[in-house]
């Protein structure tokens, strides 16, 4: 930051009163920092809802919607259109079917992953693990894959007995999707 920009904000700071704390609860004065760019370019949403539509899936009456694009490809593609924007200032979260909505690393490596296997049969269980296995990027990202071949139990019934004695913190947002489970101790232990 330069001096001028520090200068200026510790006068805004003092000339508020209160210690430095306005009744607003408010850091900077109303109006202050950047505009959205979705204000400063009001094409912008509506481009990029034009790229994301034929790439988008879930319920379209729902509040949460899911595209196979990159925000590196939307960006381009934004760009292309003559807006000014990167991969990091992308409208676009990923959630694929299949894994896990709030894990951010997850979906992330899903996005690579459905973008190495896309327009590939996947023909057995071993070419899906080989192609998520070869998923690598520019950065240096490697993934490693292996067939677990393991047989599980189907059709287990939890009873809602053993569902009520669960340690189970649901999260405010979205709690039927997004919690956590800690350890139960008997009470023996």
């Amino acid at each position: 930051m330069s001096r001028r920009r520090i200068a200026s904000g510790i006068r805004e700071i003092e000339s508020s009163g209160a210690g430095g704390v306005r009744a607003t609860g408010r850091e900077r004065a109303p109006g202050g920092g950047r505009k959205r760019l979705a204000e400063r370019d009001p094409g912008l949403a509506s481009d990029l809802e034009r790229l994301v539509d034929p790439a988008t899936r879930g319920d379209p009456e729902g509040p949460l919607l899911w595209t196979s694009l990159s925000a590196e490809k939307l960006a381009d593609a934004l760009r292309g259109r003559g807006h000014e924007v990167s991969g990091r200032t992308v409208s676009v979260c990923h959630f694929p079917p299949g894994t896990s909505k709030w894990n951010k690393i997850e979906h992330r490596l899903f996005s690579r992953i459905a973008q190495n296997w896309r327009a590939r049969p996947l023909v057995s269980r071993e070419a899906v693990v080989e192609l998520i296995a070869n998923t690598t990027t520019g950065n240096g990202l490697t993934v490693r894959a292996e067939l677990d071949e393991n047989e599980y139990p189907k059709g287990v019934k939890v009873t809602d007995e053993r569902m009520a004695a669960l340690s189970l913190a649901r999260d405010k947002f979205h709690g039927d999707w997004n919690y956590t489970i800690s350890p139960t101790r008997k009470p023996n232990d």
